[in-house]
């Protein structure tokens, strides 16, 4: 692994001909670990397609797992009883926005269900 300047939006990227991931210099801690966790993951799949369609689809495929590996349920409804902004729950679970957001998004329904039912009455920490 190693760091370089990568272009604007492009945080890091896998050079799986020779296993190199890049990240970008500038990202924070948190970034760092949620595209390093990302990148890991395209290396354990082993294959970026080259087809516009199907690269989004493993993108979204890679981002999803790679959320799921970073946050777990568990930690994800304690985060919840302890906040409801999106933008504090990361902080909590040092993740950055777009993971948290594509871990909610990939919620399975038993999941759902599971934070709607801890959720629902539970005492919550208030300011």
């Amino acid at each position: 692994m190693r760091f370089a300047d990568l272009p604007d939006r492009l945080l890091g990227y896998t050079d799986l001909s020779t296993g190199e991931i890049v990240l970008d210099r500038s990202l924070t801690q948190v970034e760092r670990r949620c595209t390093l966790t990302h990148e890991l993951e395209h290396v354990h799949r082993g294959h970026i397609p080259t087809d516009p369609v199907l690269l989004a689809r493993e993108e979204d495929l890679v981002e999803q797992l790679s959320a799921r590996r970073l946050v777990t349920l568990r930690d994800l409804i304690d985060a919840l009883l302890w906040s409801d902004r999106a933008h504090e729950v990361a902080d909590e679970l040092w993740v950055d926005l777009p993971t948290l957001k594509a871990r909610i998004a990939g919620l399975a329904a038993e999941e759902r269900a599971a934070i709607e039912e801890r959720l629902d009455g539970a005492d919550r920490w208030t300011a």
